[in-house]
């Protein structure tokens, strides 16, 4: 055995004794049962564990946050297959380093060996570099295993997804996390310095990123800390890492939809809990605000019609007081659509009428409701006919007021609930009178 790396008795697997080398590289797995937290890929019945068994392994996608073990888990497929690992990184890489790696592994064929490609940052590459893929990947020349962070279906080529699978990687739980830093302290030899809170507060701070995880850990380690650090003692030490969020990417569209499903569902607390997400990530408030004040109409409506109104004063106040003072002011907005009454007839509406308005083209309106500015149109019969709702009972004729060659359809049927149930009884209480005059 190498004198570099011994058998670890505590975590039972070949383990690096370089101590210049990082915690996270000398705790890297040797064998897929060691790979934590990802057991939908790992487990018995995992994914990757039942293509080793068939004996057949496809091209990969790998997609998941950051320190999750995509490169771990592509170099343990090349060992279990016995494949050539080769490993690029597409933020460092161009036309000219693919050709390279394509005759590297058409060499490696010649003499008997398959090539495991590893791309990392896959989604970096544009659409063309993406597309060079293709063709060894059909022949079989490589077993493209690619990483990325990003959503495949925007990020990478329809072409290129078709001839891969694509597995996803969770963000590490919070038990996943404990046993890294259980590792960890058997790889060393001694606990980490920290109280029990203090230990699930550095969890917390990971995010997920079991990497991250280990460097804080490798941080607390070098230090010569006599007594236990308790969680605040911990953060004045250590930097909390922000959490991972572009927002022009996937963690946007994530965020946003999970603020608006929970107005929805009318859950204050969550709402709150994702609107804080994202505005301490450094979204832009306008951009949230819009999206609250397109709530107002869109999921609320008539049934609260002050909700439209309480949104764009949020708006006015933000766009006055400006960070992080008007921010109080889409808290507001965002309580308010929260805990309304909700009603998506409105919403429903607009699609049903902007549908028949497609459908139905060009019919003209009746006569009786059209203005007559000339004497010709006078003359024709625009006008004639029309009766005034003011001077009638009720204000309210009953007349027609449809194109006479189109049934009368329903577009808004306001819900029972908030102010539309107010709507509902009115719009009921005029269709009896007009049954009652066309009856």
């Amino acid at each position: 055995m190498s004198d570099l790396f011994q058998l670890n008795k505590d975590t039972d697997h070949l383990v690096s004794t370089d101590s210049n080398m990082p915690l996270a590289e000398r705790l890297r797995p040797k064998a897929l049962s060691e790979v934590v937290g990802q057991d939908q890929l790992v487990g018995d019945d995992g994914s990757l564990s039942q293509m080793i068994k068939a004996g057949k392994l496809s091209s990969i996608i790998f997609w998941g946050p950051p320190g999750t073990g995509k490169t771990t888990l592509a170099r343990l497929l090349a060992n279990e297959t016995d494949l050539h690992f080769k490993a690029i990184s597409a933020v460092f890489s161009g036309v000219a380093d693919l050709k390279k790696v394509f005759a590297e592994a058409e060499r490696q064929q010649q003499v008997g060996n398959s090539t495991l490609l590893f791309v990392d940052e896959i989604h970096r590459f544009n659409r063309s570099q993406q597309d060079s893929f293709l063709p060894y990947v059909e022949k079989g020349l490589v077993t493209l295993v690619g990483a990325t962070t990003e959503n495949p279906s925007f990020e990478l080529n329809a072409a290129l997804l078709s001839r891969a699978q694509v597995l996803i990687l969770n963000r590490l739980d919070t038990e996943a996390l404990d046993e890294l830093l259980n590792k960890a302290e058997a790889l060393e030899g001694k606990t980490l310095p920290i109280t029990a809170d203090a230990r699930q507060a550095l969890i917390a701070s990971a995010d997920g990123d079991g990497r991250f995880l280990l460097n804080q850990a490798e941080t607390l380690f070098s230090l010569k800390i006599k007594d236990s650090l308790t969680p605040s003692e911990l953060a004045k030490l250590l930097h909390r890492r922000m959490a991972v969020y572009d927002k022009d990417r996937e963690g946007h569209y994530n965020l946003i939809s999970a603020l608006h499903k929970a107005m929805r569902g009318s859950d204050p607390q969550a709402s709150l809990y994702y609107l804080a997400r994202m505005l301490v990530a450094g979204e832009e408030p306008l951009y949230v605000l819009r999206r609250i004040v397109r709530f107002a109409s869109e999921d609320i409506g008539i049934a609260d019609p002050q909700a439209l109104v309480h949104c764009l004063a949020a708006k006015d106040a933000y766009q006055f007081l400006g960070s992080p003072e008007g921010e109080l002011a889409i808290v507001q907005a965002c309580l308010y659509c929260a805990t309304a009454p909700k009603s998506n007839a409105v919403y429903r509406a607009q699609k049903s009428a902007w549908k028949s308005a497609k459908q139905t083209g060009s019919l003209m309106p009746p006569q009786n409701i059209l203005n007559a500015p000339t004497q010709l149109m006078k003359d024709i019969g625009y006008g004639e006919g029309y009766s005034y709702d003011h001077e009638a009972d009720d204000g309210f004729s009953g007349d027609n007021y449809w194109p006479e060659d189109m049934e009368p359809e329903k577009f808004y049927e306001p819900v029972d609930r908030g102010f539309e149930h107010k709507i509902r009884e009115r719009l009921e209480y005029w269709e009896n009178l007009r049954d009652q005059k066309t009856g």
